[in-house]
């Protein structure tokens, strides 16, 4: 969720910085996770990852935005890594 954005203006135009909050997809993926939701069944979720980090990943990754399967790569090995474990609602692999 964004909670705030700055405008600077720099000598060949302007600056923006954007700063998110991600505690509430960290607590709704933690409490899907803890009622057992989206957990079992053919279909299981993965987990609840905000656009904005998953936008930051495509810049850093230097992929084009329109390229769905090498975004889904992208989610697949950010996802399985660890570091974003937190985001997961299902700890299985896929």
């Amino acid at each position: 969720m964004l909670i705030k954005e700055t405008i600077t203006p720099i000598h060949n135009g302007i600056e923006i910085r954007k700063q998110f909050d991600n505690n509430p997809y960290l607590e709704e993926a933690k409490q899907i996770r803890d009622q057992g939701l989206g957990q079992t069944g053919e279909n299981r979720l993965v987990g609840r990852i905000p656009v904005h980090l998953v936008a930051e990943w495509v810049k850093e990754a230097g992929i084009a935005w329109s390229d769905n399967e090498a975004k889904k790569d992208l989610i697949h090995k950010k996802m399985l890594s660890g570091e974003f474990d937190a985001f997961r609602v299902w700890k299985g692999k896929y």
